[in-house]
This record gives C-alpha cells, structure tokens and sequence, in this order.
C-alpha cells in the first residue's frame, strides 16, 4: 500500500517543518509520498517542504477553495490512500498514520478521520470544542457525514469516482462525506490517530471561520437554518459549559475574557451565515453546536505508541 500525505498550505514556515519531522518519525509499514498544495505562499513555506522531500504544487491564491486545493492535490497523488492534514498540525505519536491506514483493510471503509486536540496557545473554548468533536472513543461504524479533513484519508479510487466539491466555502469533507454514505461505504472516527491542531486565529479569524463554514452548511443542507434564538441560547450554553470546566481546571481567571469572546463570535459567525432559512440535521447540529455534557465523566484513551519529540 502507497499512502500520499496531502498538505494545503498558505504562509505556514511556522509550522510545515514539525509536520513533516512528525511524519519522518512514524513508524508505519506503508511508502509515503509528501505532497504540499502551495496557494500563493510569501514566506519559506514551499522552500521548506522542498528541502524536505516533499513535492510541490502551487496554485494561485485567486483559484483558492477548500475543494480546489485537494483535487490539486489528489490529482497529483500516487498513492491508494490519501491522507489530508492542514499545514499547522502534527502527530502526537509515532503510530498515527498505521493508525489512519489500517481500517482500509476493510473494502467498504471510504473515510477515516482522526482525533484533533489543542496546544497550549489554542483558545480554552476551541480545546473545549474539538474535545466535543472528537472524543476519546473510536466509532468504527459511524452513520452520520461529520468529519474534518485536517486529519483524514480516503481511497483514491473513490475520489476518482466523486471529486470534492471546489465551489463550497467550507465543509466540504462532509459533503463529500455525505455522498459517499449515500453510496454505502463506511466511515469511521479513530480516536487513536490523535493529532494537535494549532488554531492562532483573531477574533475577526474565529467570526469569518465560522460564517464562511455556515454558508457551507446551507449549500449541503439548502433547509438548514439558524435562528436568533439559537445564537442567544448557543452562545449562553456554550459560555456557561465553558465556564463550569475552567473552573474545574482552575484555568477561570486566565480565560474569562477569551471565553465568552470565542463563543459569541462563534455563533455570531454561524447565525449570518445561515440567516434563517430551514432545519438541520439534528445529529450534526449537536455535534457541531452544543456544549459537552457537564456531568458525564470523560473517557480517558490510552495509547501505545511513542510520543514523537519535537523538541
């Protein structure tokens, strides 16, 4: 098996190179081929990538999409599995990628995505956010379209049959991944394939973020809708559920500010997007919107495989 490791990129010399040392350290019985998309980079990104191995493939910024940037990449590919990460992630162990690749024995696995969490500079609210996303428990039958394709894979025999979506403003790993249920494959959450996802975004970041990935949601969904009431309800929630876990942490008074800031740019960024206009799936809609449970004790996962150093 041949995997092709897919990088979009745009200004990331901050973080491409810990990437790629997190990729050279796996422990993984597959080829690798890196290929980074560079849309327009002004910095060392590419430069870097080359100096390690990786090919190349620039775009230009003004044909930039979500879509467009992995067809680019897919397309260049030469691998059986594709595996997607965004330029600021890397692995946390060594066996992240055997990890990705081994539900692919199975021939009717088209998707598999990884666990996400935070670093020390992600927003409290965003920690809280990607632990609500992606749990500590694996789901090898998963029967809704979420996924996120900062870490993910599919087939490549797949995507030949049904590129992704180059006209979607966000999401479209669920489109996608929406379509390919549709057909009868499977997909599935590996818990252990646990990457950290480096979100250095400003207020007006997180707003546009959310806003952009809202109009999404309503080219996927034409009836979904996002009422006021659910911006005020959301926001209230989601401020009080992150409250009640930063207490708990004793991390209150370094993130008061930062908490409810997050959240109602948040919500906000989602309600414009949507502005009212029909209902959304509920399993995605809880997935993607309301807070953890307070009360639910939290599984802890144990891993075994290395901690890569990065130091």
């Amino acid at each position: 098996m041949k995997c092709s490791i897919i990088i979009r990129a745009f200004n990331e010399e901050k973080h491409i190179g810990k990437l790629i040392k997190g990729i050279k350290n796996q422990i993984c019985s597959a080829e690798i081929e890196i290929i980074l998309v560079n849309s327009g980079s002004t910095d060392n990104t590419a430069e870097i990538a080359k100096n390690e191995g990786a090919i190349v493939v620039n775009i230009k910024p003004e044909e930039f999409s979500f879509g467009y940037a992995l067809n680019i990449g897919c397309k260049k590919a030469s691998g059986d599995i594709l595996l997607f990460a965004s330029a600021h992630v890397y692995p946390v162990y060594n066996n992240w990628i055997e990890k990705m690749l081994e539900p692919f024995k199975k021939d009717n696995v088209a998707l598999v995505y990884g666990r996400q969490i935070g670093d020390d500079a992600s927003k409290y609210s965003e920690k809280r956010l990607l632990i609500k996303w992606f749990p500590p428990t694996s789901n090898y039958n998963q029967l809704h379209p979420f996924c996120n394709n900062a870490n993910a894979a599919i087939r490549k025999s797949l995507w030949l049959e049904q590129h992704y979506d180059e006209t979607l403003t966000g999401l479209e790993d669920l489109a996608w991944a929406e379509k390919i249920l549709q057909k009868g494959f499977h997909l599935i959450y590996e818990a252990e394939a646990i990457i950290v996802h480096v979100h250095e975004e400003t207020p007006k970041k997180v707003y546009n973020r959310y806003y952009r990935e809202a109009i999404a949601f309503k080219r996927i969904s034409p009836y979904a809708k996002f009422s006021l009431i659910d911006f005020v309800y959301l926001s209230f929630t989601n401020i009080l559920s992150d409250y009640y876990y930063a207490i708990k942490e004793f991390t209150i008074f370094k993130n008061i500010i930062d908490i409810p800031v997050f959240r109602v740019l948040q919500f906000f960024g989602t309600w414009k997007g949507y502005h009212h206009s029909g209902n959304m799936d509920n399993t995605i809609r809880t997935r993607f919107y309301y807070p953890n449970n307070f009360l639910r004790k939290q599984k802890s996962l144990k891993i075994e495989a290395n901690k890569i150093n990065y130091e």
